[in-house]
């Protein structure tokens, strides 16, 4: 324990003189006839008085405690460490094939990096788009409103020509400039794309996999859609979430889909660390004591005191 104004604790010489006095003074001693009985000059009754002429010296010993200000350091609490994540969705014309009841590859996408956002509260998330550019549509930050709402702009259909096309690789890039801006906390990049990529070729995967690796930047790629990707874009794909201690996911319907966004939360746990002790005021203990020292005091003053002759 410690207090604010730890000067102010000088001012407890006063209640410790009061109480010194209460017991050294001898007054001017009044004989009653008890005391020529078998109390014995009523020794009893004289360290009782005394004792309760002592609290009010007590009582002002508390308040001085209580003006310096107490306070004790709070229990330390843990901190979570920031992840932060940036989705990368594919926002290519095949986006838009149909791929559940009602809703096309990318509405499907969409939806389940919503819920995955739900439950990653306290992480960063970012939002970029590619197809054979890319844009940063949100930057990685907490406030998960705004990544939830831009989603509800971006569709394919509504992307110019240019961006038609497929390169992973350089969206990959593109996120990896914009992680490294993050001061603190986990890096990685959640990719989700329906094909194959052009800028894979003459080792293009294994370059962009030991840059985002060097970064510290690991990357989960899912292959969104039904049609046979065994063999398309899945190499490449594979080749960089496995060289940045990611996975590669199929999931070929919206139910499969979610659960791989599951499967990236477990994969990706939220870490925690023990942030240092705050100090808190510390005022109960001081207060009840006062409130029980009034009130013992007051029962005193209904004859446990010396006579005023």
């Amino acid at each position: 324990m410690s207090f604010h104004h730890p000067a102010i604790l000088w001012l407890l010489a006063l209640p410790l003189l009061w109480g010194y006095w209460q017991w050294a003074r001898r007054g001017h001693s009044v004989v009653l006839p008890y005391d020529h009985g078998t109390t014995r000059e009523g020794r009893g009754l004289r360290f009782l008085t005394r004792l309760a002429g002592t609290l009010p010296a007590v009582l002002l010993a508390i308040a001085v405690l209580m003006l310096a200000g107490p306070r004790r350091p709070s229990p330390p609490k843990d901190e979570r460490v920031l992840n932060n994540i940036i989705l990368c969705l594919d926002v290519s014309g095949s986006m838009g094939i149909s791929f559940g009841p009602g809703e096309n590859r990318f509405e499907g996408a969409v939806a389940a990096a919503k819920q995955f956002c739900s439950f990653r509260k306290g992480d960063a998330f970012g939002l970029t788009i590619f197809g054979s550019e890319y844009i940063h549509w949100v930057p990685p930050t907490r406030e998960l409103s705004a990544v939830v709402n831009a989603m509800k702009y971006v569709r394919p259909d509504n992307m110019p020509p240019w961006m038609g096309g497929t390169l992973i690789a350089n969206a990959l890039r593109g996120c990896r400039e914009q992680l490294l801006r993050a001061e603190e906390g986990d890096r990685a990049v959640i990719l989700i794309s329906d094909g194959g990529s052009g800028d894979f070729g003459n080792g293009g995967d294994r370059a962009v996999a030991e840059e985002l690796a060097a970064a510290g930047i690991r990357v989960f790629c899912i292959l969104i859609g039904n049609d046979d990707m065994g063999g398309f874009g899945s190499g490449g794909l594979e080749t960089i979430s496995s060289g940045t201690g990611g996975r590669t996911f199929t999931a070929g319907d919206p139910a499969a889909l979610d659960g791989v966004f599951r499967e990236i939360d477990r994969m990706q746990k939220a870490h925690f660390k023990q942030s240092s002790a705050e100090w808190v005021d510390h005022y109960a203990p001081f207060a009840l004591a006062g409130v029980a020292t009034v009130l013992l005091q007051s029962l005193t003053l209904l004859g446990l005191r010396f006579t005023p002759w």
